[in-house]
């Protein structure tokens, strides 16, 4: 038998609202923040009218907008059930690169986003947006902002990015820098500018999950290699190259996504050796690069960008929704991609890129950074204890940035653990939707800044012990 939930709900009668509008709301805020769980049972009409001191008619009102809003079930002789979110209907697709991708931004998305790949609103550079929103609103250059501009981007952001790059012993002149929307779209125009349909892309296995839809709409072959806690295996990179020849290797260095690893010093270098022989460029995509020591090792830092196209972006530190990324190479290849930014958008949104060059030539940038890093640290420190409590296990502890790499001590079916989770509103991240073929996979990739909650740790320590 399915016990009644009471959802905690005061109406004021004083109030400019209806009543009816009032109880809806307040019933539907608890389902959407998950204190009403789906498949529990509200209180019949009258019971409810008593518990809120309301008419029986207003309990109807507000029930009835709330079934036509998909958020109740009437079942059972008239008993109203929390229904299920939109995105647990039976007739969803598979849970895929593609399904991460799209259902993760939806208005009905997981209440708990565990497997998500960006900041939670929390760690927001939100303030700074706010300043920068009201310094564009007086700059005297408004209108040229909403101009397009250069191809390239502002030149001001690009000298200061020349300038962010140069403190990591990156030397980059502005004619190599080019902002784009995001790092995705430098991933594309990258890719475009090397590469024919057929070709061969070499990818770090696990990997980037949204790079594999690209690759493959691009029509690009995807051949992994394994990625282990210093870095790609460089004995299986130089074997993935004898067997595939390939234009590109596309890789992250810093803060891997998923497993939250940085490579060594004598990886880099094994790597960059590796890839001269057999005259491959490296597509370093290190979006989080600003997440680490200047001191940490790169390949653009040790190549310094010969035969090497860096990528990164300010939405992992600022805020996702600003779009703005960049890459650095050297001026000819920028030349080369240039093109193909034209031909496919012609310049960035020049209010965006202004807004972060505000909010780097403002100093804020620095210190956020700093105070981004901490707490991104604690946050790995808290999930990760708690991960190892409930008896995860973890590939390694991550010296920041957001990702966790966590599996159950023993062998599940990853599949059906995820669709379990979503049944519950929690959305996971299983490991083979990081590999270029999709193998079978035992991990899941975890995004700290999600994921300390209860409710998951309860769901992940239940699975642990068999359900």
């Amino acid at each position: 038998m399915v016990d009644t939930v009471f959802p905690h709900v005061v109406l004021d009668p004083n109030c400019s609202i209806a009543l009816v509008s009032q109880l809806a709301d307040a019933i539907m805020k608890q389902i959407q923040n998950g204190a009403l769980l789906p498949h529990k049972r509200l209180p019949s009409i009258r019971r409810m009218a008593s518990h809120c001191k309301t008419s029986p008619i207003t309990v109807v009102n507000a029930y009835a907008r709330l079934v036509s809003a998909g958020l109740l079930d009437v079942r059972d002789r008239g008993g109203y059930y929390v229904k299920p979110s939109p995105l647990l209907a039976t007739q969803r697709p598979p849970i895929d690169s593609l399904w991460l991708l799209q259902h993760a931004y939806e208005e009905h998305a997981p209440i708990i986003k565990a497997g998500c790949g960006w900041l939670a609103q929390p760690y927001l550079f939100t303030n700074a947006v706010k300043q920068g929103l009201k310094a564009l609103e007086q700059s005297p250059s408004l209108a040229n902002m909403l101009d397009y501009g250069s191809p390239y981007g502002l030149i001001a952001l690009r000298s200061a990015i020349r300038l962010l790059l140069a403190k990591r012993d990156i030397p980059c002149t502005e004619d190599g820098i080019i902002l784009t929307h995001g790092a995705s779209q430098a991933l594309e125009l990258v890719l475009r500018a090397f590469t024919q349909p057929d070709d061969t892309v070499l990818v770090d296995d696990p990997g980037y999950c949204n790079l594999y839809p690209l690759l493959q709409s691009l029509g690009l072959k995807a051949v992994g290699v394994v990625r282990n806690e210093s870095g790609p295996c460089p004995e299986l990179f130089e074997r993935a190259l004898k067997k595939h020849p390939a234009k590109l290797f596309v890789t992250t260095s810093v803060l891997h996504n998923p497993t939250g690893s940085c490579v060594t010093a004598h990886n880099v270098a094994t790597i960059q050796a590796i890839a001269a022989k057999y005259g491959i460029a490296i597509v370093e995509d290190n979006i989080f690069l600003d997440l680490t020591p200047e001191s940490q090792p790169c390949h653009a830092r040790h190549g310094k960008l010969q035969n090497i196209i860096h990528i990164s972006s300010f939405s992992k530190t600022i805020a996702p929704g600003l779009r703005v990324g960049y890459l650095a190479c050297s001026p000819d290849v920028g030349k080369r991609i240039l093109r193909y930014k034209m031909a496919a958008g012609l310049t960035c949104a020049g209010l965006n890129e202004a807004m972060v060059f505000n909010i780097i030539k403002n100093g804020q940038y620095g210190y956020h950074l700093t105070d981004l890093r901490e707490r991104l640290f604690h946050a790995q420190k808290t999930v990760c204890h708690s991960f190892l409590a409930i008896g995860m296990k973890l590939y390694i502890r991550p010296m920041g940035g957001l990702f966790a790499w966590a599996r159950f001590h023993k062998e599940v079916n990853t599949h059906s653990v995820s669709e379990r989770a979503a049944a519950e509103d929690i959305m996971l991240a299983p490991g083979n939707l990081f590999r270029p073929e999709r193998s079978e996979s035992q991990w899941f990739r975890f995004n700290v800044t999600h994921a300390n909650q209860s409710r998951l740790y309860t769901f992940l320590e239940r699975e642990n012990k068999g359900r």
